[in-house]
This record gives C-alpha cells, structure tokens and sequence, in this order.
C-alpha cells in the first residue's frame, strides 16, 4: 500500500520560502507522476504543481499563482517529491497535500486524476 508523508510546512514572513517533502513508502514512485495542491480555509483544494519522469526527461508544470515563486523536484533515490516555495505571500497561506497518480504517465491537473494523497501540512504566511 503507498503511503504519501508531506512534512517542512511552518509559519513564515512574507517574503520568506519554505521546503516541503514528499516521502512515499510502499512502491517506488519515481515513474509516476506525482503533485502538489493546495487548500485554503473556505476554498476547494487547487492545483499547485506536477511532476513525471519518463524516458531519462523530467517534466513539470506549474500553476499559474505561482509559476516563477514555487518549484516542484524529485529525488528518486529518496522516493521523494519537493516543493520549493520562494517569495511566499499572505495568499499562499493553506494546506498542502501531496499527491499520487498510479497510472499513465501525464502531468495531471485535476484532483481527481490523483489516487494516493498525504495527509497533508500547514503553511502559514504572515505579512
């Protein structure tokens, strides 16, 4: 059974970064591809950032609220997926989850594409 550990969460100052990890136990995950969403108090759960490895290439895709701020790697040797989140703001306060997809490889958007997920932790950013 794979299970998805997201730790690094944390309160920080606007302008500040944060690192979040992604541990997966119970399957190698490097060949699937894997993501980040994120929710906020109120707010559905929106897509942050995908990554999928095939054929030796790395791909990722990121949101648009955050492209050129947040970045989404992998380390496969680890089993572990990050997110780097540089100059972070107020808006960025929510919970982020990590997330699994177990099936073609793609760079899935949509929640509902994912089958595994974290439990998910806090970023907080204070102005």
């Amino acid at each position: 059974q794979v299970q998805l550990v997201e730790s690094g969460g944390g309160s920080v100052q606007a302008g500040g970064s944060l690192r979040l990890s992604c541990a997966a136990s119970g399957r190698t995950l490097s060949m699937y591809p894997m993501g980040w969403f994120r929710q906020a108090p109120g707010k559905d759960r929106v897509f942050v950032a995908a990554i999928r490895s095939i054929g030796g290439r790395t791909y990722t895709y990121t949101g648009d609220s955050v492209k050129g701020r947040f970045i989404i790697a992998r380390d496969n040797t680890m089993n572990t997926v990050y997110l780097q989140m540089n100059s972070l703001r107020p808006e960025d306060t929510a919970v982020y989850y990590c997330a699994a997809r177990l099936g073609l490889p793609a760079l899935p958007t949509r929640d509902v594409e994912y089958d595994v997920w974290g439990q998910g932790t806090q970023v907080t950013v204070s102005s």
